[in-house]
């Protein structure tokens, strides 16, 4: 959905509560713990609650009391979900990122709430694991802060994250995090996301990929040397290639600075976006639904020591 259309669709908690009750009961209410659809909405005087419809089952065993954010991670928040579902649009919308203080200029929040906030929605921001087919294209990137130059030969790309990217054309993207550009942490992550059914795998001429894809893609490996040309026919990284520089660009221009222990949800951010860049609505739909079925990410957690 289009930030706009949120806005005006979803400009009042009731509105907010009754999409989410929609969408996490589509055949109609039914109790949390027991499952039954004898339901009734009670009153209550709690003044943290009073926007909140609450229901009560009527079974005499059970008489389990709930809410369309019961067990979510909208519960007990204080941010109105108008501005949950703001910030959900501002997210899928912004293609190369959106910082949290921007968000906090956009919502009228503090930075604290909006990092907080960002990071919890990022976290719903997660694909299949289905392996990658058809022609897909590999390559590998370093991210990390520059390493300044010393006297002497320029300092080793090692203290960098390597990041593995992978994309079927005219498919889905994957990103994943390895220990380094290595055959040890290559060849496994290749063949944990790559289908042995996979027509051809297209890479640069980095000597590590003939190595880690000889044994389960024996024969289905095409290289293009980019001192040459860029691409040949279709032997080309060129789709993937794009889905990185995209990348940098947000973690570099719109994040300015990412840890590795956070690196990985700003990674997931990008490839959902991306794998859903032609459904906006969709893109929407899935991530509030995701966050609906998905686990608290407390503050102190996103801050603990890594």
């Amino acid at each position: 959905m289009k930030l706009i259309d949120v806005a005006k669709d979803f400009s009042t908690e009731d509105a907010c509560l009754a999409y989410l009750e929609k969408m996490r009961w589509p055949s109609g209410l039914a109790c949390l713990k027991c499952g039954s659809v004898r339901v009734s909405a009670i009153a209550t005087k709690d003044k943290r609650s009073k926007t909140r419809r609450i229901y009560q089952c009527l079974e005499q065993e059970c008489r389990h009391q709930f809410t369309a954010t019961t067990g979510t991670i909208f519960h007990d928040t204080h941010l109105p979900l108008q501005k949950w579902f703001l910030a959900i649009a501002l997210i899928c919308e912004a293609k190369k990122g959106i910082s949290a203080n921007q968000l906090k200029r956009h919502l009228g929040i503090q930075y604290r709430t909006a990092w907080h906030l960002a990071h919890r929605i990022r976290s719903a921001m997660l694909d299949g694991t289905n392996p990658l087919t058809g022609k897909v294209e590999v390559d590998e990137t370093y991210i990390g802060a520059k390493v300044p130059r010393r006297h002497g030969p320029r300092k080793s790309r090692k203290e960098k994250d390597v990041v593995i990217g992978m994309v079927e054309r005219g498919g889905k993207l994957r990103f994943v995090i390895a220990a380094n550009a290595k055959r040890a942490s290559l060849q496994p992550i290749l063949e944990a996301n790559i289908s042995r059914a996979v027509q051809t795998i297209y890479t640069d001429e980095h000597p590590i990929y003939p190595w880690a894809l000889m044994q389960e893609f024996k024969g289905k490996h095409k290289t293009i040397c980019h001192k040459a040309s860029y691409g040949i026919g279709d032997t080309h990284t060129n789709t993937v290639e794009n889905a990185f520089s995209l990348l940098k660009r947000g973690l570099i221009g719109t994040f300015h600075k990412v840890s590795i222990k956070h690196l990985s949800r700003y990674l997931h951010e990008f490839e959902f976006r991306f794998n859903r860049r032609d459904e906006q609505e969709m893109l929407f739909l899935e991530t509030l639904r995701n966050l609906l079925c998905g686990k608290k990410l407390a503050y102190k957690t996103l801050t603990a020591e890594a």
